[in-house]
């Protein structure tokens, strides 16, 4: 298969999105299909150094400076596309590109499907402080956006059920994120590495070491661990809790752990290498995490296989993956964390390594790449099935044009460019429409 992925983010840039559409890049070509990608420039790249990644004009979006949004170039992606032959194309932004993706498709006349990966009611507030687009308004939006795919991939069951609420007709399928367990495993960190970087930290032997990996952003929740700490501390002094990641919320925590007269039981590293996160789960007795807006939630992933137990509070998705005692501690409400963290410590339960050998099978990138290879192969025999029996969609371009004209109002409004070279880009993907869509009439 020869697949086209739609993104407004991708490697170098850090994301759970990022990594999850790389780990099914490596997959599918490991499979022996061909994948290009679609996204946004970058800085810190060079823009042609891959031919198989097409970057297309882009700009810092307003409410997330470390996000892109696509202003122009579309026109040149839709011919690319069309040189490069795809057979299936796959979206996993309901932004500037994913509408690039969704047009595209249609004009190819080949099926197209998409990755729900954001809870967007807990992100909203970053844009304009809600006042431009309001948590009510979401799923309007992504029902907009998802009934006129051929399919949807969902990470979790989670995301499942909200799109049912959301109204989204469109077939769905729960494949969730896999990871590379190879990266995680280690077998080459040895317990010196691991007491060495537990040392620098100040952690003791007799210590516990709870971590906490992930942007830090205000919705991740890392202010509830903070402030239950003390209270944990009460009954057990030999706690410790580390901290990794960066983000808007870093100076907020610090204040925080201030406040709370906790400086000498909370560290906070910054980024780390992605080399090194292994050897930081592993150095670890548990990752814990008080986060409600993970749809599905890799650092979960990654501490399982980095054969690091989880705390963290109970969510359809996380029930699944939490399947057993052995891999950790799920809690109901808020206030159950304090008993949580205290009840594991307190009763931890060493891995059988049979069963600890499934669960990783299950969220491997293996596994991943292997599910969404049937979604798309189905969805390519169904398109044959129709294009058969004469009930291909046909695509107007009228309905090409406004997915374009979508696209440019929304970076328009949201970046302020110039309006001269937006209209100058959109006319030229118009151009390339009707003229796509002529060549269809004129071949039927």
């Amino acid at each position: 298969m020869r697949v086209g992925i739609f993104t407004d983010t991708y490697a170098p840039q850090v994301s759970g999105v990022a990594t999850s559409i790389k780990t099914l890049k490596t997959e599918l070509e490991k499979r022996g299909h061909k994948v290009f990608i679609f996204t946004t420039t970058d800085k810190d790249v060079n823009r042609y150094e891959d031919w198989q990644i097409i970057r297309i004009p882009s700009v810092p979006f307003f409410a997330f400076k470390e996000r892109r949004i696509a202003y122009a170039g579309f026109s040149d992606a839709v011919e690319i596309a069309g040189r490069y032959n795809l057979d299936i194309i796959h979206t996993h932004t309901e932004f500037s590109l994913g509408i690039l993706g969704k047009t595209i498709a249609k004009e190819l006349n080949i099926p197209v499907l998409h990755t729900y990966h954001t809870h967007y009611e807990d992100y909203v507030h970053y844009i304009a402080k809600g006042k431009i687009i309001r948590p009510s308004m979401v799923k309007y939006i992504i029902r907009a956006f998802c009934n006129h795919l051929d399919g949807v991939i969902c990470p979790s069951q989670i995301v499942e059920d909200l799109l049912v609420d959301y109204g989204v007709e469109a077939p769905k399928r729960v494949i969730p994120t896999g990871i590379n367990l190879e990266k995680f495993k280690r077998p080459e960190i040895s317990e010196e590495m691991i007491a060495d970087l537990r040392e620098k930290l100040g952690i003791a032997s007799d210590e516990t070491m709870l971590l906490s990996l992930s942007r830090i952003s205000y919705e991740k929740n890392i202010q509830l661990i903070i402030d239950h700490l003390p209270t944990v501390l009460e009954k057990n002094s030999k706690i410790k809790l580390v901290v990794v990641g960066d983000g808007p919320h870093l100076d907020a925590l610090k204040a925080l752990v201030v406040k709370r007269q906790l400086e000498t039981h909370v560290q906070f590293t910054g980024m780390v290498p992605p080399g090194e996160t292994a050897l930081f789960y592993k150095a670890a007795n548990f990752l814990l995490s008080a986060s409600t807006s993970e749809t599905q939630g890799l650092t979960y992933l990654e501490a399982l296989a980095s054969g690091t137990p989880v705390i963290a509070q109970e969510n359809p998705y996380l029930k699944q993956l939490i399947s057993d005692r052995m891999f950790g501690t799920l809690y109901q409400q808020e206030d159950d964390l304090v008993d949580a963290i205290l009840r594991t410590i307190a009763n931890i339960t060493e891995m059988n390594e049979e069963a600890l050998a499934n669960k990783l099978y299950e969220i491997s990138a293996e596994n991943f790449g292997h599910q969404v290879e049937m979604f798309y192969q189905n969805l390519i025999d169904d398109q044959e099935k129709r294009k058969v029996q004469g009930l291909e969609r046909s695509v107007p371009v009228l309905l090409a044009r406004r997915a374009k004209e979508t696209s440019m109002l929304l970076a328009r409004r949201t970046i302020k460019l110039p309006k001269r070279i937006l209209v100058k880009s959109t006319q030229g993907s118009r151009k390339l429409l009707r003229r796509l869509s002529k060549s269809d009439v004129d071949r039927d």
